[in-house]
């Protein structure tokens, strides 16, 4: 047994204390900053982060709306407002419940505002469920104009009917489990984002209802293909809960069917996790295992619900009426995903595969000879994220030259080449070390299995600071050149992961700058070891420097502003929600600066409200691809934009970004590279297409491009980049 120190309590292995809550993290306190009033600034421009949430899914609810998008991608994106909203309510509901359910005499304000919001989100989503089930009404006949029939029972002919009726047989009674629910069994697990059937039955022989529960199962196709009576170039498709409601009589022979109501539950996915117990890994393991039996904080039922069955499941799961949903259309849209992906290029996003960056024009060239030449800047997904970020790892494995390879994990998906290659590296000799967050929301089973699949191959595995979720992408390469080492870095804004590599737009920067690698090494120590204060001379390190860091560059715009040299601010992010941060850009823009945000999710302060963000303006960019870059840029006193200062990195401006969170952000200093950043920002503030205008109220308004607009205003910003890309693209 590893021994055990006085101070820490723990072994000698995990000698880091986690901070008690309540107390900062290891970051520097907040120096004298021009901040604007804290409480002013609440009372005049802040705007809540769950109803700003809310109103961005409303944006993406507002692409399935959109006549200009492609039919098929109008139904993706009904699939994807259900499936944002979903984790909208296990991530943040449970969570506000919470905290309105504490009785406390000490801050009975903060209850009353958790309460006030659940009311406010509750009346905001059963308008935007009420809008999705119109707009997929409307689709239902458009789809069928194009040949593609989502039918219901009663519009398929007999040899249809027969013909489903032969997959029930082959592929769906055998996966269901029909479970009573009346006193003589016991009540049946329902498992998170589960929809199910809820049947009252009577018996004919005693005349006793019986209330049963049938899960919908998952692993089935959500939409059962028919192929009898077809038209020519027709496709039909007949759900299958409709067939397992059309079924009953196979599910409960001699037993009447009296009624049918469906429901759905999610469950709350927040676990506290006791990071103090010898082993992270299996606390976490353990909270995989609870979250399973969380409370459910939302049901969802169809209209007419049979008020028996509505009362028993509300007693059964602990819930208040307004913990109930009546859902006009369907339970649950991300089964559309599978009508989505039909091969009908016409009713579809022309494909789009990443092209080859214009310094690495094939697999063949040697990469980091590429990258001694001078930094690359490499815009995914319009650039090849395989031919760069994943060939930067996957050449070093292979490479006789290389040394170590160290690499951060958040997410990486399930076949994932970053992990085969770090395996190859490590059974090759090759140093590997792999810092895994276990406690990425929603991924931590898939991390930790790639965690036990690396250390079999002995590759050091180590799971960050404790307290703190490692969120920074970084990957480091380590080669003997000559008589020396020479490090080459990857620091970017999005996962190492392929698959989301082509649906998000990111930005990353391959250098052997070796200020930058040195400090790219410390941070691994961090990571890897005990250093409890690391220096780092160019990287924006959270929560160590990172919040201080940009703080003073924006004090230094008001510095410049005031001093009358050029000042501007322009920040491109997920969501901005830390007050620090919301109250140095007011004061800017109570300085004159100009403060642009591009903020796809919810931003938290206000622009243009009277004496407070007048010099604010803040825009949201919603389209095809996900919006997840964060790039930042000051002016510094430069009238060249590529004069000023660039950063790329992880973070956004919230909390628990930059004090609760390992993150990385890295200046740009090749003037290249900072001519692609300048032209994404600027692009972003040129779109009148797929920008959305935040308003002083918090609402947002959709830009419309003017009569004359031409380029980016009116193609918008993905368009331009994806036909930039190809004029760009290697020949030959």
């Amino acid at each position: 047994m590893a021994a055990k120190t006085p101070e820490s309590g723990t072994s000698l292995g995990r000698t880091r204390a986690k901070p008690k809550r309540g107390q900062g993290r290891p970051a520097a306190a907040v120096a004298e900053q021009a901040l604007a009033p804290r409480e002013g600034l609440l009372a005049h421009a802040w705007r809540d982060r769950d109803l700003g949430w809310l109103d961005f899914n409303r944006r993406v609810l507002h692409e399935a709306l959109d006549e200009r998008t492609p039919l098929l991608e109008r139904l993706k994106f009904l699939a994807i407002f259900t499936s944002n909203l979903d984790e909208f309510y296990m991530k943040r509901v449970g969570l506000l419940r919470g905290v309105a359910a504490v009785e406390s005499e000490d801050d009975p304000a903060a209850r009353g505002g958790a309460r006030d919001r659940l009311v406010q989100i509750r009346q905001t989503v059963l308008e935007q469920l009420a809008e999705q089930a119109r707009c997929y009404r409307d689709l239902v006949p458009l789809l069928a104009g194009h040949g593609i029939i989502l039918a219901e029972w009663e519009m398929l002919t007999a040899a249809q009917r027969e013909e489903a009726a032969q997959f029930f047989d082959r592929n769906v009674s055998p996966a269901l489990t029909p479970l009573g629910m009346d006193p003589a069994h016991p009540f049946p697990f329902v498992s998170n984002l589960s929809t199910n059937w809820g049947f009252i039955l009577r018996d004919p022989d005693t005349d006793e209802y019986v209330p049963v529960r049938v899960k919908i199962p998952t692993m089935l196709p959500a939409w059962i293909p028919l192929k009898a009576d077809l038209n020519p170039g027709e496709r039909r498709f007949l759900r299958l809960e409709e067939l397992i409601r059309h079924s009953t009589d196979k599910l409960f022979p001699g037993m009447e069917l009296v009624d049918a109501s469906q429901f759905r539950i999610l469950r709350n996915a927040e676990i506290e996790l006791d990071e103090e117990e010898e082993s992270l890994r299996e606390a976490v393991t353990e909270a995989l295992q609870q979250r399973r039996f969380q409370p459910v904080v939302r049901m969802d039922l169809a209209p007419d619900a049979n008020p028996a069955l509505r009362q028993g499941l509300m007693e059964r799961f602990e819930l208040r009426d307004d913990d109930v949903y009546e859902v006009p259309g369907l339970l649950d849209y991300t089964g559309l995903f599978q009508i989505a992906g039909l091969d009908a290029p016409a009713l579809r996003d022309s494909p789009w595969t990443p092209l080859p960056p214009p310094r690495l024009p094939n697999e063949e060239l040697d990469i980091y000879a590429a990258i001694r030449a001078g930094d690359l800047l490499l815009h995914h997904p319009y650039e090849s994220f395989d031919m760069s970020v994943e060939d930067f790892i996957s050449d070093a494995a292979i490479d006789p030259h290389t040394v170590a390879i160290k690499m951060t994990v958040y997410r990486v998906g399930d076949d994932t080449p970053f992990v085969r290659s770090l395996i190859r590296a490590a059974e090759a000799g090759k140093q590997v070390a792999c810092v895994i967050e276990l406690k990425a929301r929603f991924d931590e089973a898939r991390n930790l299995l790639w965690a036990e699949e690396l250390q079999k191959v002995g590759a050091h595995v180590t799971y960050g600071v404790m307290g703190l979720k490692t969120h920074t992408k970084v990957a480091l390469v380590v080669r003997k050149e000559g008589h020396d080492l020479r490090c080459y870095a990857h620091i970017g804004t999005g996962n190492y992961h392929v698959k989301t590599a082509r649906l998000y737009t990111d930005v990353g920067l391959l250098t052997c700058d070796p200020v930058i690698t040195a400090d790219v090494v410390n941070l691994f120590h961090y990571l890897t070891g005990c250093s409890r204060a690391p220096r780092f001379n160019k990287l924006l390190i959270a929560p160590l420097n990172m919040r201080q860091r940009f703080l003073d560059c924006i004090e230094r715009e008001i510095a410049h502003q005031r001093a009358g040299r050029p000042a501007r601010i322009v920040a491109k992010m997920n969501q901005v929600e830390d007050l620090d941060m919301a109250r140095a850009l007011s004061a800017a823009s109570q300085a004159g600066v100009p403060v642009e945000l591009i903020v796809r999710g919810f931003c938290c302060l206000a622009p243009g409200v009277p004496g407070w963000t007048e010099n604010v303006r803040v825009r949201s960019i919603i389209g095809r691809f996900l919006e997840h870059s964060r790039i930042f840029f000051f002016a510094n006193g430069q009238d060249d934009p590529l004069a000023g200062e660039f950063f790329i990195g992880s973070a956004d401006w919230m909390h628990r970004n930059l004090s609760g969170r390992v993150e990385a952000a890295t200046p740009v200093e090749d003037r290249t590279a900072r001519e692609r950043l300048w032209e994404i920002l600027d692009i972003g503030l040129q779109d009148q297409r797929q920008a959305w205008r935040m308003q002083p109220d918090g609402t947002y308004v959709r830009s419309q491009p003017a009569e004359d607009a031409t380029g980016p205003a009116v193609l918008g910003t993905h368009a331009w980049f994806m036909d930039l890309a190809r004029r760009r693209a290697p020949t030959g």
